[in-house]
């Protein structure tokens, strides 16, 4: 891991490739980092950042894997948040990640949609209006990576998602597919992972209620008052009224962290101070939607500290961002870090609360592993929403596998259970005991042991 803890600029030989003036790819002298900008549409353009694994094994018959991580948000960003505040080999304060999923595999971020992090549009008519979008801009920047990359061609594709990210995974792995199919982009996908994530908001935003009240947030009265808003974007949902049911989402939260006294959406054994009047007032506008959405995750994952890239003043950008930005020296001067986040979010108004149920039974149906991993204590991706989408699953083999047992999991000597899990044929469930939204944070022990099963990787873990 050595290599990846050197991170002076003094020791990089970057190799940029220009386009019109600006750069847009780099790598380190040690070829174990590339990144770059895909442009995947005229005037949109995507931010990736490839870490190779020091630890790589070459195994004939069980080939190194490759993860990309796509965050959620929308509109948060995979290259600030996943890489460094999850499973990247740096954490925030440039020091190595023990519990780095580099260890057993190579890790490839992306800042989706464009928009979002370093990824910028030029045009904001161009921002993505859908998952399917979304899918379409991530399969375009994998044909740029993959298919000039024999090497990589050689790894299977593993897409883990989070939060939000489990819809682009989903409609992503379906457009991967078709590519491949038709000749157009040279990778093997190996599997889709959807780690808390918001494939169905309709089971989410009827699973808080019940859920609250049964570990004492909220008692009869605030489950009644809170079920009669979950019950309205039920019907919001049915009638297709999408961007009115996203208004109703923002509501319920806002109500929720009223009536729970102020209950972390993220892990609900935590809380945040309860509010003044006058804040939780100004809570109620729209804006609540973006700051749940965009800075709860830094907020929950960096509360003693400032925020990667986050900043009272949205014109600046925060040391750790100044730092990658020179690091990188590809950024276009004139793009500031997350200046389109919330741009971003209120363009995918419309598709934020539908459903992707049924491209997960697509995916199931065409023998592609799919997992499904919650942390027990998250509240906004609760176990019991994700539970009840999975039960509405049509693929053939549910019924086979509700009726599997499941096997608890342990990481260490203590012999405490950590989580448990269950498959039948291509169909994963983990459940990690004392882990929020944010899993690998929260339990990386077990969380980094569950992603060397997923991807099948050859690496040897130490525990």
């Amino acid at each position: 891991m050595e290599n990846f803890l050197l991170f002076s600029l003094s020791l990089l030989l970057l190799n940029p490739l220009l386009h019109g003036g600006i750069a847009i790819a780099g790598k380190t002298k040690d070829g174990l980092e590339e990144w770059g900008y895909a442009r995947v549409r005229p005037k949109a353009h995507m931010f990736w950042w490839l870490y190779r694994s020091p630890n790589r094994v070459e195994n004939p018959s069980k080939p190194w894997p490759i993860i990309l991580w796509l965050q959620g948000g929308p509109g948060a960003s995979g290259v600030s948040i996943g890489n460094f505040q999850e499973v990247g080999p740096l954490d925030i304060d440039f020091k190595p990640r023990n519990s780095t999923w580099l260890q057993v595999a190579d890790l490839l971020f992306v800042d989706n949609p464009v928009g979002t992090g370093f990824s910028f549009v030029e045009d904001k008519e161009l921002l993505v209006k859908s998952d399917v979008e979304a899918a379409a801009d991530l399969t375009i920047m994998l044909q740029k990576i993959f298919n000039r990359n024999k090497s990589l061609q050689k790894s299977p594709l593993y897409i883990v998602a989070e939060s939000y990210g489990g819809k682009y995974a989903v409609t992503l792995a379906l457009s991967a597919l078709k590519a491949i199919e038709a000749g157009k982009l040279n990778l093997n996908l190996g599997g889709v992972a959807l780690g808390d994530s918001w494939i169905s908001p309709e089971d989410f935003v009827l699973s808080w209620g019940p859920l609250l009240k049964d570990i004492s947030r909220l008692d009869k009265k605030d489950f009644e008052i809170v079920d009669s808003v979950a019950q309205k974007i039920k019907q919001q949902i049915r009638e297709g009224l999408y961007v009115n049911a996203t208004g109703s989402w923002s509501e319920l939260e806002n109500l929720i962290v009223q009536r729970s006294g102020n209950v972390d959406f993220y892990n609900f054994m935590m809380a945040d101070a309860v509010s003044d009047s006058s804040s939780m007032a100004a809570s109620r506008t729209r804006q609540l939607s973006k700051e749940i959405a965009l800075k709860k995750y830094s907020k929950y994952l960096n509360s003693m500290r400032s925020i990667p890239g986050d900043s009272d003043n949205d014109d600046e950008e925060s040391d750790f961002i100044s730092i990658i930005r020179k690091k990188l020296k590809i950024i276009p001067h004139d793009i500031t870090f997350g200046q389109q986040d919330g741009l971003v979010f209120d363009a995918l108004a419309g598709d934020f609360m539908k459903a992707r149920i049924k491209e997960v039974d697509e995916l199931l149906a065409k023998g592609i592993n799919v997992t499904i991993y919650n942390g027990q204590l998250d509240l906004i991706c609760a176990t019991k929403g994700t539970e009840a989408w999975v039960e509405k699953l049509k693929w053939e083999g549910l019924q086979n596998f509700q009726s599997k047992d499941r096997i608890p999991l342990f990481c260490g000597k203590d012999r405490l259970v950590r989580g448990f899990t269950k498959s039948y044929k291509n169909l994963h469930f983990y459940w990690i005991l004392g882990a929020g939204h944010f899993v690998p944070v929260d339990e990386p022990c077990i969380t980094i042991k569950m992603i060397s099963a997923i991807t099948q990787s050859p690496a040897v873990l130490s525990s």
